[in-house]
């Protein structure tokens, strides 16, 4: 155990809050029986605009072929349904079932209502205002992989 001395690992301390926040998410979306990876699926295609799987499984965290299974899934749960897509009939595009739209209208709503809970039992707004831009434009700035450095001899 580091000391408290010790400067704090950016990577262990974005780990332990994102375990922390996803074991709240997921016992409120439980009681809509919902996971949290059904419910970035639906937030994914909420606009009703139809997604290729690609951007579904980069939204989702997901790799592809485990996308592919829940997806299969949802399909079968009736909460979703896959299209051609009408600009390049390679690419299959998610939209949700009618079904599928109001479990997202309710996850969104027991959602939205954790997070509120969740930020205002951390403190500062004002910290927390300056806080969700700064992790997005972490996110968005670093490269998926660390560049490669030669090894040092």
């Amino acid at each position: 155990m580091p000391s408290e001395a010790s400067s704090p690992d950016l990577a262990h301390l974005l780990s332990h809050a994102e375990r922390r926040v996803g074991r709240r998410l997921a016992a409120v979306l439980a009681e809509e029986n919902c996971s949290v990876e059904e419910w970035r699926v639906l937030s994914a295609i909420a606009d009703g605009q139809g997604h290729p799987m690609s951007e579904i499984a980069d939204h989702a965290l997901m790799p592809a072929p485990t996308l592919t299974k829940l997806v299969d899934r949802m399909v079968a749960g009736n909460l979703v349904y896959r299209r051609p897509d009408p600009d390049d009939r390679r690419r299959v595009l998610l939209l949700l079932t009618g079904r599928g739209r109001i479990l997202h209208q309710r996850a969104a709503h027991r959602a939205h209502s954790e997070q509120s809970r969740l930020l205002n039992a951390i403190g500062d707004q004002g910290e927390l205002a300056r806080l969700l831009p700064l992790l997005a434009a972490t996110i968005d700035g670093l490269p998926a992989v660390a560049p490669s450095r030669p090894p040092q001899r």
